[in-house]
């Protein structure tokens, strides 16, 4: 009896043991693979001189072309620049701007300017503003683009806020942006012959073709107690008033330009070019200017040197570390 029970015990014992002692998967393991434990074979270039003096060398030899090239092509660009904010208010109103551009008064004001280099055609109408800030989020949101582009969607208006609906009935188009569309206009003559400024494609194609629908017309527009800039013809689909197209795809920075047309003639070096304007856009309510801008534009686009300043500052600059590295190699080999 007492055999038994030493035995029974025993094989407790033992079977106590071998449970205990069999492998246990840790289920929280991850499965291995040499992709997971970072064991993928790796090529680690070594960064001898020779190696850094080369790819400076080589990004010197690159950029520094490029910016050269670069500031050609702006240097070639024929510009006029003409500031008129202040120069077109009679000298009694300049005292009180805003009363002035808030009247009915005549705003007709007569520019001259003066071709400093041959112009080839297209010479392109931009206006400038300044402080003027359309990325403000308020005014960015202050849009619908549904109403835009469906006729359905006419009352579609819940973002267009405070602009969205004036006497009980929805504002075609509605929102800040389109509330405050700019309103100068421009005519030029040369020779007491007039020039004429081609407004058409002064927008880009996708946005007449898939955010301005052709059966959508403004209805309602200017029609609040507060005007705001320009107005709209009523029997012209918004796929076509171009104005408003390039208005609505507004600027990243306080100070921009604006496609207003193009002039398709030739202007020579010294020709007088007699402008004829309508100061209608009130900038004087946040100190803003407004400046009329007659460009040429090269392979590289319109004026602008920053580009070639970049790339010549980045080119010398690597130019600069190759030779100083070269020294240094020259005098301190490792």
């Amino acid at each position: 009896m007492m055999n038994s029970n030493a035995t029974s015990s025993t094989s407790g014992v033992v079977g106590s043991t071998d449970s205990s002692s069999a492998p246990r998967r840790n289920s929280k393991r991850p499965k291995y693979s040499r992709f997971t434990q970072q064991e993928l074979p790796a090529c680690k270039p070594i960064l001898t001189p020779r190696w850094v003096i080369s790819a400076f060398m080589l990004v010197s030899i690159v950029f520094i072309p490029i910016g050269v090239a670069s500031l050609f092509a702006s240097r070639d660009v024929v510009e006029i620049v003409d500031r008129y904010e202040t120069e077109c208010i009679p000298p009694a109103s300049r005292s009180d701007k805003i009363k002035y551009i808030q009247s009915q008064d005549d705003k007709t004001c007569n520019r001259t300017l003066t071709v400093p280099k041959r112009m080839k055609q297209p010479i392109y109408v931009y206006y400038q503003l300044d402080n003027f800030y359309q990325n403000h989020r308020r005014y960015v949101k202050s849009r619908s683009d549904q109403q835009l582009k469906y006729a359905t969607s006419e009352t579609d208006t819940s973002t267009c806020k405070p602009e969205d609906t004036a006497n009980g009935a929805s504002i075609v188009p509605c929102g800040l942006i389109a509330w405050s569309l700019f309103n100068d206009t421009y005519s030029f003559s040369h020779n007491n012959q007039q020039l004429a400024v081609k407004k058409k494609g002064i927008s880009w194609k996708s946005d007449r073709e898939h955010k301005f629908g052709k059966d959508v017309y403004p209805k309602n527009f200017q029609n609040g107690t507060l005007k705001g800039g320009g107005y709209l013809d009523s029997t012209i689909p918004l796929s076509d008033q171009e104005d408003l197209i390039v208005w609505m795809r507004t600027a990243a920075l306080p100070t921009f330009r604006k496609l207003y047309g193009k002039i398709e003639v030739d202007l020579e070096e010294n020709d007088v070019i007699q402008v004829t304007l309508k100061n209608n856009y009130n900038t004087y309510s946040f100190n803003g200017k407004k400046r009329l801008v007659l460009s040429t534009t090269t392979w590289l686009g319109g004026k602008n040197d920053f580009l070639g300043i970049a790339y010549l500052t980045v080119g010398a600059f690597c130019f600069f570390l190759a030779m100083t590295f070269t020294v240094v190699y020259l005098f301190k080999p490792r």
